[in-house]
């Protein structure tokens, strides 16, 4: 890697503002989320669990990327942190009365884990912080890209991938796929390991584009006696 990374070097502004772009990009996608809720004017058939875990996600990420001092990891954070605070703040809009109650405890539990995670980083021993902090971002990151997976049991049964949103899962393999990149110009073993194995979550869920192209496969109808 270290060879790869001496290569890289020239190119690490431009590769750190190719990933920052993409991931802002990226972040915005939950915009079509909101708008479909907006046109059916409630949240059925909806989760504020992937607004909750990329708010988690980016207040993480601005703690670490101070551990690495990269700003260019913290503006970005910070941008994905205002945009899915908006995003839960308008789900929770969109939620009906006796279903408040169940998304603000989700809030509570999401909080506490952050509060949780952060006052552990405080404390913990500096030469052990990143390493233990970065597992943890990893199994987050993990999560919320695998999240769309969760559906694989009917997505298979249905051969469909109705229900998968194929732009958001395509722009975060580029943002993986540039992070990658990134980590290994900054020699982070921990962003390499992350957006590796986030890269092949994401090439999974789009393999399943190429497996089911058509969507269902439903049977040909059968085709009409003739009459005598």
């Amino acid at each position: 890697m270290d060879s790869i990374a001496v290569a890289l070097q020239p190119y690490k502004d431009r590769v750190g503002l190719t990933a920052a772009i993409v991931t802002v990009v990226q972040f915005f996608s939950g915009v079509l989320a909101l708008n479909e809720i907006r046109r059916q004017g409630n949240t059925r058939g909806f989760s504020v669990l992937p607004f909750l875990g990329c708010t988690v996600f980016c207040l993480l990420n601005i703690q670490f990327g101070q551990m690495l001092r990269d700003d260019g990891m913290i503006r970005v954070n910070f941008i994905g942190l205002a945009l899915n605070l908006l995003y839960v703040c308008g789900f929770y809009l969109y939620t009906e009365g006796p279903r408040k109650t169940a998304v603000w405890g989700q809030i509570g539990l999401a909080g506490a884990f952050t509060v949780g995670v952060i006052s552990y980083v405080q404390y913990e021993d500096p030469k052990l912080v990143e390493f233990r902090f970065g597992v943890i971002l990893t199994g987050l990151l993990w999560s919320l890209v695998g999240m769309p997976l969760l559906g694989l049991n009917d997505i298979l049964k249905n051969k469909s991938t109705e229900g998968l949103p194929f732009p958001i899962i395509f722009l975060g393999a580029v943002v993986s796929f540039c992070w990658l990149l990134y980590g290994i110009i900054l020699r982070s073993n921990f962003l390499v390991v992350q957006n590796l194995m986030a890269l092949a979550l994401s090439a999974v869920q789009l393999s399943l584009f190429i497996i089911f192209p058509s969507g269902a496969v439903k049977p040909p109808p059968s085709p009409a006696k003739k009459r005598n």
